[in-house]
């Protein structure tokens, strides 16, 4: 990758500092904000690649810079490799008014200098996505740590609560609870409204219909068995939609890890909750197996106590 120095321009400050609305951001953004900053400036977010070779890319961001002496603002393209930043590639300099316009100006010089790689308007034939933006959108879910999760696992950390993450419960079985409390054995799975199909939010796609359904409806069938296992080996498994109120879902948690502790202490009845394994002639969906657990939990436990939780 060339590193040659961009030809510097004449800037419009030549008296004064430039104002910090043309190359500062703004205060207490997010990474996220950042990011889509990044994203807008470049066209998109598939137009900030940069080629590491062998195969590897690393996405890069532009930087603005004032340099005190010369009132000018220089503007730099960064990126990491392996969580090493690399050393910047000047851009040359930006005397636009905004920092937006800024941005958008040294981003046109990366991407004319083919600092960064075109996008690609189509996807790769061995790719089932419909099109590059769409494959690239999928490469980018995460499998562990979604919002979702990290809100639940906020709510019970707040509550006293301790578990492990993104846990398996059984060795034998390749499923992840994504909030797991082995001493009691009970596994929680925070499902995404569109990739579990859920009733209430899931839409389905207008392309590639034929192949979403088969994907979602291949993953609820996958959490009916995933129940099922864990519930035969003596665990209890929680589901919990992308959409709840992670509050509630933390105190519906901790009344159920309560509940297993309490049947599992010495001298009580039983020792686990036992939970109906089948509705009529089917495995329990997701949405009957929640309701299942609560109404089970109802009529063998008392009312909950101020245990501790492990």
């Amino acid at each position: 990758m060339t590193t040659a120095k961009a030809t510097p321009r004449q800037g419009r400050w030549k008296d004064k500092q430039p104002p910090e609305k043309a190359w500062k951001g703004r205060p207490g953004r997010t990474r996220a904000q950042a990011s889509a900053e990044q994203d807008k400036a470049a066209g998109g977010p598939d137009r900030r690649w940069v080629d590491l070779g062998e195969g590897r890319r690393a996405r890069a961001s532009v930087e603005l810079k004032v340099l005190t002496k010369t009132r000018r603002i220089r503007a730099y393209l960064r990126w990491s490799d392996k969580g090493t930043t690399r050393r910047p590639v000047y851009l040359g300099e930006v005397e636009h008014e905004t920092r937006r316009e800024n941005l958008a100006e040294a981003w046109r010089r990366a991407i004319d200098r083919g600092l960064v790689q075109r996008p690609q308007e189509e996807a790769p034939a061995s790719s089932w996505a419909a099109s590059h933006s769409v494959r690239a959108s999928m490469q980018g879910n995460r499998s562990r740590d979604t919002a979702p999760e990290k809100l639940l696992r906020k709510h019970l950390h707040e509550r006293g609560v301790r578990y492990r993450v993104s846990h398996r419960p059984l060795r034998s079985l390749r499923r992840t609870a994504d909030v797991a409390f082995p001493g009691v054995r009970v596994a929680v799975f925070v499902d995404g409204c569109f990739w579990h199909g859920c009733p209430d939010h899931c839409r389905w796609p207008a392309t590639n219909e034929d192949f979403w359904r088969n994907k979602i409806e291949g993953n609820r069938t996958r959490d009916a068995e995933t129940n099922r296992v864990l519930e035969e080996s003596g665990w209890l498994p929680v589901r919990v939609w992308e959409h709840e109120d992670p509050s509630v879902a933390a105190e519906k948690i901790i009344a159920l890890v309560r509940a297993r502790r309490r049947t599992a202490a010495p001298g009580h009845a039983g020792s686990q909750l036992a939970i109906p394994q089948k509705v009529g002639d089917g495995v329990l969906g997701t949405a009957q197996h929640d309701a299942t657990v609560a109404r089970t939990v109802g009529e063998q436990t008392a009312a909950p106590t101020k245990a501790g939780l492990c």
